[in-house]
């Protein structure tokens, strides 16, 4: 039986919602009895911890297929870092390619690659800086978008989810009150648009 193994932070992992609600959840049932589905997400994680943490966590579960779900805390501006990102634009771009190379590297077939959805944290700048957090949101989708593109360029099996798109926008009943996590309708949204794929390169298998 195939394995999946969902990589990510809170969007990936469902905070604020039911573990039931979640679009993980939703796509680990619809694939009962065709794929064993994993997950390792948690809430506030960054790519710079996520790679700390890969090697043990994805090759103990040789998993076939990788979906990865990061920048939102990436992007973010801490208050007590003084006006710098989390994890810097050009880290990130490193970070993604790594986890990508690394997912590939430890017997992983096929990759998808999630840009994240538009929030609705537009109204004021993040301290010590001139930007929003969804205009620095935006930017980290866009290296997404670049790091899959280039990984496609060099022949690897990666795909690119880009929710922004899928959301058409900021829509306020996608989200929770906080206008970044998912609610249960942006749950639904995110499962409606990744199970299919993930089930068509399943069945290329």
């Amino acid at each position: 039986m195939k394995k999946i193994f969902f990589f990510g932070d809170s969007i990936c992992a469902g905070q604020h919602v039911s573990v039931h609600d979640g679009w993980v959840s939703k796509i680990s049932r619809s694939l009962e009895g065709r794929a064993i589905v994993m997950c390792s997400a948690v809430s506030g994680r960054t790519t710079r911890q996520a790679l700390e943490c890969m090697a043990y966590e994805v090759t103990s579960f040789s998993p076939d297929i990788m979906i990865i779900q990061f920048g939102m805390n990436d992007c973010n501006y801490w208050e007590t870092d003084m006006g710098l990102p989390r994890v810097s634009v050009e880290s990130f771009r490193g970070n993604i390619k790594e986890i990508v190379d690394r997912a590939f590297a430890y017997g992983v077939k096929a990759v998808f690659l999630n840009a994240n959805h538009t929030t609705g944290l537009t109204a004021e700048k993040m301290k010590h800086t001139d930007i929003t957090y969804q205009d620095s949101n935006a930017l980290y989708g866009s290296v997404i978008s670049d790091v899959a593109i280039e990984c496609q360029c060099a022949g690897l099996r990666v795909f690119f989810n880009d929710m922004n798109e899928e959301f058409g926008g900021y829509v306020p009943e996608l989200l929770l009150p906080d206008k970044l996590h998912l609610s249960k309708k942006g749950h639904e949204v995110y499962y409606s648009c990744i199970y299919p794929r993930i089930e068509g390169v399943l069945s290329d298998f």
